[in-house]
């Protein structure tokens, strides 16, 4: 005798849509509270982030003067023809800038890493040696520069030092009053004043590579030099990016040691792009003609960091 049994599906729990439309109804509330605290922080970056930069782009457009009587009229490229054209000192600042940045980027990146392989050892009293070079990044680059302009006035410490150490062999110079020395001053300024911070973030990225690569290294007979070039480099590669990224973008806006310590000269050897469109859109008050430099150098800016990231990139 055989029996047939004819399966029958379970039936659907009564509360199912009830559960789906809570579920839905949660969402939407958990969707409108993180809008609601992210607001604050978007109507900020809007007021001063986008919006300033929309009315820089307009503003290049236009003769639009700081304090004038006369409304501002549209010039189209003008600002654009007049800075490479006519105006040499935007040339100057443009060199001064590249080379400040040619300097300090691979130097500052590769004295950060230097100190991050030293303060990476697991040595006593190492922490103090982190804190001393981490100190004048959380110091005011405004009191670093002062006390730096100090130092390098021809009675500062630095032509005393030099003068101490030669036994008056030689004298220092006028450091910041020579066109020839005013530039290279802020650059090691600037390299001393911010290595502590990329340290750290080599440090970060030291820290990250597994103590396992270098024990397998050692078995196979490398040597620190070795070790280095096949475990370390290799696992510092993004940290690198970042690093470079990092220094290259604030190198290109230094400002704060300029108007500090140099106001931009002697003879226009140390003025750069940010400080000459401050210098002509404010104090000069020629705001069309300084938002059409602050265009240009943020077009340069996005040029060079699309080129480092796409020569920095990851190669299959």
């Amino acid at each position: 005798m055989t029996s047939s049994t004819t399966s029958v599906a379970p039936p659907r729990p009564p509360d199912a849509p009830v559960r789906r439309r809570r579920t839905s109804a949660g969402a939407r509330g958990e969707r409108r509270s993180g809008l609601a605290m992210a607001a604050p922080a978007a109507v900020l970056l809007g007021l001063f982030l986008i919006v300033p930069v929309l009315l820089a782009f307009a503003l290049s457009f236009t003769n639009a003067r700081l304090i004038s009587p006369n409304p501002p009229r549209f010039v189209g490229l003008d600002n654009f023809v007049r800075a490479f054209t006519q105006d040499p000192v935007f040339l100057r600042s443009v060199l001064n800038t590249f080379l400040f940045a040619i300097v300090v980027v691979p130097v500052q990146a590769g004295l950060g890493l230097l100190l991050a392989v030293l303060v990476n050892q697991k040595l006593r009293g190492v922490t103090f040696f982190r804190i001393v070079y981490f100190i004048p990044v959380v110091t005011s680059i405004v009191v670093v520069s002062i006390l730096w302009k100090f130092m390098y006035q021809p009675t500062g410490l630095i032509n005393s030092f030099i003068d101490t150490v030669t036994f008056g062999a030689l004298q220092g110079a006028d450091w910041l009053n020579n066109p020839r020395t005013a530039l290279p001053a802020i650059i090691v300024l600037s390299i001393w004043q911010a290595v502590g911070f990329h340290m750290l973030i080599w440090l970060s990225g030291l820290q990250t590579i597994p103590d396992e690569l270098y024990e397998a290294a050692r078995m196979d007979g490398a040597d620190a030099w070795a070790q280095f070039k096949n475990v370390t480099w290799p696992g510092l590669r993004s940290t690198m990016i970042f690093v470079l990224v990092t220094i290259t973008i604030a190198a290109l806006g230094l400002f704060v040691q300029i108007d500090v310590m140099t106001q931009g000269g002697p003879q226009d050897s140390t003025t750069t792009i940010v400080y000459h469109a401050v210098r002509k859109g404010y104090r000069e008050q020629e705001t069309g003609y300084g938002a059409a430099i602050s265009l240009i150098f943020f077009v340069l800016v996005l040029v060079i960091a699309l080129v480092q990231r796409f020569v920095t990139r990851e190669k299959d």
